[in-house]
């Protein structure tokens, strides 16, 4: 057979492969919801007893002037019966970030200032200083909607749960890249969620929005800085030692998104690294017994397949779909794009009911989709490079400009004239050596 026609042949074969695979992941994905769906009304969509016991919420922040007061009064307002208090922990902040705090004063919000040593060392020394056994753990960059943490700890009422991912959504979403990244949350992240917790495998509970018993906590050994995604790492780590890790989508917070695709890689390269590091340490649960087998066999080729396998075929996809649209059936070609798409966008848009959003946003799906596909790609290509290289990841942190908080209508910022804040210094970076996989 000519080299031609075998990558002709290759390139087909690996095409509808693909396609198969993203079907029957798209019908297992809307089953399992429907099932999931179908308990939790049965249920009455209770976890059990309402929990009331206080609430420790920690607050880890590094330069974080422009959001930090928005996000403190959000959750240091919160209507949970048993109470909330708030600990900051000003990881060595140059921009007055602590200065902030200590200025709004709010009588259950607590301040530590430490130099700066990293986000997993901020949230242990957050965890040993909170008075709590139940712990919330946000971003400074979030806002949370008066009733989150409450609806985050109810599933706690389950002594076997030792975590909760909250529903996390995209507040800034003026600009396009933004707005991708909105349909990205509720379509990818919030709806990929609710399958992995179907399938009881949640893999990732969101440092932006994320709750844990001391307990679990405590069992895992607290927050580690052995990879660039501390909270993969974690999340995987209470589930091999059998803990459940479940969802509430009715615990919303709204978080800011990088503005530009600059923005955007840096930070998708760190999440990327970063889960690939977390997947390469629990390895060995493949081989394992109880609940980290489990963990290992369903969810890591999961995660790997999906996260990894699919991107970094997609350029075989679309260069078979020029080929055939140019070269072999033109109209059948353009038949199958359609249907593809359009399954994209039912998928979208039960996404969206779920979530409870307008689905206005949903008409740049295909110019979404198309761009954030090649981003991912790069993405992948560049954490291999890295660490083949062995080379350095900088921890840069996006442009803040704070968010427009869905149910005030206002800007979230901290720039508020109450406040005697010290002038803005320039925005400093952190070096993070990668560790070795």
């Amino acid at each position: 057979m000519p080299a031609g026609n075998l990558l002709l042949w290759l390139s087909g074969g690996l095409f509808a492969a693909m396609c198969l695979l993203w079907l029957l992941r798209i019908g297992a994905l809307l089953l399992l919801l429907g099932r999931r769906t179908h308990r939790r009304r049965a249920a009455g969509r209770s976890w059990g007893p309402p929990v009331t016991e206080p609430v420790s919420v920690v607050v880890p922040a590094y330069n974080e002037r422009q959001g930090i007061a928005a996000a403190v009064r959000s959750l240091a307002g919160a209507d949970h019966l048993g109470g909330v208090e708030v600990v900051v922990v000003d990881d060595g902040s140059t921009d007055g970030t602590g200065d902030i705090v200590q200025a709004l004063a709010l009588p259950n919000v607590r301040l530590l200032r430490l130099p700066n040593g990293g986000k997993p060392r901020a949230l242990n020394a957050g965890v040993a200083a909170a008075r709590h056994d139940l712990i919330v753990m946000v971003d400074a960059d979030t806002v949370f909607a008066p009733d989150a943490v409450g609806w985050l700890v109810q599933p706690f009422a389950d002594p076997t749960v030792g975590a909760v991912a909250g529903n996390l959504k995209v507040g800034n979403r003026g600009r396009a890249v933004a707005r991708w990244q909105h349909i990205e949350y509720v379509v990818g992240f919030n709806l990929e969620r609710r399958f992995y917790d179907a399938l009881e495998c949640i893999p990732t509970v969101p440092g932006a929005i994320g709750a844990f018993r001391r307990a679990a906590l405590a069992d895992a050994g607290g927050m580690s800085a052995d990879t660039l995604a501390e909270d993969t790492d974690l999340t995987m780590t209470l589930l091999r030692l059998g803990w459940r890790v479940v969802y509430e989508d009715r615990a919303r917070a709204w978080t800011e998104v990088p503005a530009t695709l600059p923005e955007l890689f840096r930070q998708r390269l760190r999440w990327t690294y970063g889960t690939i590091q977390a997947m390469w340490k629990h390895r060995r649960s493949m081989g394992e017994r109880g609940a980290s087998g489990r963990f290992g066999r369903l969810c890591l080729p999961i995660l790997a397949a999906f996260g990894v396998g699919v991107p970094l075929l997609s350029p075989v996809v679309d260069a078979f779909l020029l080929y055939a649209l140019f070269m072999l059936d033109a109209a059948a070609t353009a038949a199958v794009c359609l249907v593809m798409l359009g399954v994209q966008l039912l998928t979208a848009l039960v996404a969206f009911r779920l979530d409870g959003e307008r689905p206005g946003p949903l008409w740049e799906l295909p110019l979404q989709q198309l761009v954030l596909r090649h981003l991912l790609l790069a993405v992948l290509v560049t954490s291999g490079v890295v660490a083949l290289t062995g080379g350095r990841l900088r921890w840069r942190k996006p442009t803040r400009h704070g968010i427009d908080h869905p149910l005030t209508g206002r800007q979230s910022h901290a720039h508020d004239e109450s406040l005697s804040l010290p002038p803005q210094e320039p925005e400093t970076t952190r070096q993070h050596a990668v560790p070795a996989a």
